[in-house]
């Protein structure tokens, strides 16, 4: 592991743990060189792919559901840690039932989630989602919200 600071490669861990929930490890290091003190993250790398609607596969990107539901969010009231907590929250789903998922079930766990967070985000997402071609599916959706209350 090459030191952030002086970029020598002797370093040595100091410590050790489990992180977020036991799906990483925290490593505190020390160069022996320059003697500063950085912390790095150690994720397994699972081949966790999406296949989209068009039948081509890509790797799964949590970066790519954050910017949708951050859009779908835009000018809205949301609670703070929300948007994160759901964008886990598809992780989650997403490497327990991979390694491979649709697309389809990606948003349908992100439409689940701002349903519960703010249901104008949730109508949002769920036009580009769902494709909504005029006023009408909106009308729909709506009403299906509406009926749940």
């Amino acid at each position: 592991m090459h030191c952030p600071f002086c970029d020598a490669e002797d370093t040595r861990v100091v410590d050790s743990r489990p992180a977020d929930g036991g799906s990483a490890i925290r490593r505190r290091r020390e160069c022996a060189e320059c003697g500063n003190r950085f912390t790095t993250y150690e994720r397994r790398e699972a081949a966790l792919v999406v296949r989209k609607r068009n039948g081509s596969v890509q790797p799964f990107s949590a970066a790519k559901v954050l910017r949708g539901v951050t859009y779908a969010i835009a000018d809205r009231p949301v609670p703070p840690g929300a948007v994160e907590g759901l964008v886990r929250d598809v992780e989650m789903l997403v490497q327990e039932n991979g390694p491979e998922v649709t697309s389809e079930q990606i948003g349908h766990w992100v439409l689940e989630g701002l349903r519960r967070i703010d249901r104008a985000a949730y109508l949002r997402f769920a036009s580009v989602y769902k494709e909504f071609a005029g006023t009408r599916e909106f009308q729909e959706e709506l009403a299906a919200l509406e009926e749940e209350e």
